[in-house]
């Protein structure tokens, strides 16, 4: 199974309208969200799984598996006490997320630990039931999409500014995607919580712009966008680790802040905006 196009995270749709208007239709179902006890440890070792079979592709390849199992397993009434099927639609969201990004890989490769093996022909009839679950949705539109709108409100004078915003962002929202208490949130509240925490952090000063800016964007719920804060917020904090290697020194502002101001309540910094 092939696809013909390759597929960029940040760029799914010609244009921004259109990306606000069907988000929701590349969200897990609610009814997932309702029964967490029941899918949070069959997520949680799938997605442990997912991660091991991508450690050779970027992050964005794994990030994409993701979303296509947390959309897929949403669907699902039960997956638990079958360990092998676990196994086989991880291989199956890292199989079908190589392809979507035009990324050289071999099934063979991906399986190459020891385990349970399964060939081509059983890798493509999962793909095909992810497919089916999906509506063949799978030009996924993700926080990723958002991005370049949200960063376009902040009106930077100069890119190596605008281009350690949108790497710290994006180190955010990779860091988060493993959190399942974020998929209650749309795509783009999310990125725009990832972006104001990346802000909070390298440029104080200009904070509460930028905050007012995506604030005033009508498609962007306030009371979502501070409660996906708070969370964003703590998991960025934590333990302040980069996931990529982005050279992010070289993009260094010269008023940095430091964590001792980052950890400022988000309940401060928003309590200025006006509802």
């Amino acid at each position: 199974m092939e696809f013909e196009f390759e597929f960029d995270l940040e760029n799914p749709l010609p244009t921004s309208d259109a990306l606000f208007l069907i988000e929701t239709d590349h969200m897990p179902s609610k009814s997932f969200l309702e029964e967490t006890d029941l899918h949070v440890a069959v997520r949680r070792e799938t997605i442990s799984l997912v991660l091991h079979f991508s450690q050779n592709s970027d992050p964005f390849s794994s990030y994409l598996a993701v979303n296509y199992l947390d959309r897929f397993i949403s669907t699902q009434s039960t997956l638990e006490g079958k360990p092998w099927i676990l196994r086989l639609l991880a291989i199956s969201c890292v199989s079908l997320a190589l392809k979507m990004r035009k990324k050289e890989f071999s099934v063979t490769d991906i399986q190459n630990d020891g385990g349970i093996i399964f060939d081509s022909h059983t890798i493509e009839r999962m793909e095909l039931l992810i497919l089916g679950a999906l509506k063949w949705r799978m030009r996924s539109i993700s926080p990723f999409s958002f991005i370049h709108f949200f960063i376009s409100l902040f009106k930077f004078k100069d890119q190596p500014s605008r281009q350690a915003l949108k790497n710290r962002a994006t180190e955010i929202i990779l860091k988060a995607q493993n959190d399942i208490k974020l998929l209650e949130f749309k795509p783009s509240i999310i990125s725009a919580s990832a972006l104001l925490c990346a802000a909070h952090e390298w440029f104080p000063l200009q904070f509460s712009s930028f905050r007012n800016a995506i604030c005033s964007c009508s498609y962007v719920n306030k009371n979502s966008l501070l409660n996906c804060y708070n969370l964003m917020q703590e998991i960025a904090m934590d333990g302040y680790e980069s996931v990529l290697d982005m050279g992010s020194s070289s993009f260094t502002p010269v008023n940095v802040l430091d964590l001792q101001c980052s950890s400022t309540s988000s309940s401060t910094v928003f309590a200025d905006h006006k509802q």
